[in-house]
């Protein structure tokens, strides 16, 4: 593994942001400051391997990002998934990323930490440590050392060996794995679609150009949740 980085990490965050809202938000401005991170990637999922299928069309959920982060320079987005039509698996978008920053640029892999303890159910997970460094963010008072016991032994000798701290992210393109305590704002992309079906006010669960963008198109109107 290559040791000589350079610049401050680029924070990389997927989802299916069907739609996104503030929790990604909140959850992706407390990593780009506690994690030095130099930018961030919003990347919306094309066809996602482990969920179901989202609810509106990829150009939807990528135009709805793109109204999202508009007024913070730090948050670009990414669509190079949305365009894919066989399932996108997170490696093979990491290693298109590492061959376009280069060996010695720190790449952050971002997520939640119930998606961490899921880590080894993903394609060639262990892939991931060789490609980028990966930063969990989880609800302050429930570290992952207290929940780590439940995950796969794999995964667990991966967590002791690579634990390290958030600002020791700069000092190597990839390989680590850093926590970050980060309040959860309970918003979700379910209640934010529940809502729509049921003709209720989405207002201040996600930016206003958002909601706007969601009701002009009549999305989720007929959602399943």
């Amino acid at each position: 593994m290559n040791k000589t980085s350079i610049g401050n990490p680029v924070g990389i965050l997927g989802g299916t942001f069907d739609p996104i809202h503030y929790g990604h938000l909140r959850l992706a401005e407390e990593m780009l400051e506690l994690a030095n991170l130099r930018k961030i990637l919003f990347i919306p999922a094309g066809t996602p391997p482990h969920r179901d299928a989202p609810q509106v069309s990829a150009q939807h959920r990528n135009a709805m990002v793109r109204l999202a982060i508009t007024d913070q320079p730090a948050f670009e987005l990414d669509e190079r998934e949305i365009a894919r039509t066989s399932p996108c698996y997170t490696v093979d978008t990491l290693r298109e990323l590492r061959a376009e920053q280069g060996a010695a640029q720190p790449l952050c892999l971002l997520m939640g930490g119930d998606a961490f303890l899921q880590l080894d159910t993903w394609h060639e997970w262990e892939q991931l440590f060789e490609l980028a460094h990966i930063v969990v963010g989880y609800r302050p008072g429930f570290t992952l050392d207290e929940r780590i016991h439940s995950a796969a032994p794999a995964l667990r000798r991966q967590y002791r060996q690579r634990l390290c701290a958030a600002d020791a992210l700069s000092g190597q393109p990839a390989g680590g794995i850093a926590e970050l305590a980060i309040p959860k704002l309970e918003i979700s992309a379910t209640l934010i679609r529940s809502r729509v079906a049921e003709n209720r006010s989405i207002r201040y669960l996600l930016p206003n150009q958002v909601a706007d963008y969601i009701h002009q198109h009549h999305l989720y109107e007929h959602a399943k949740y």
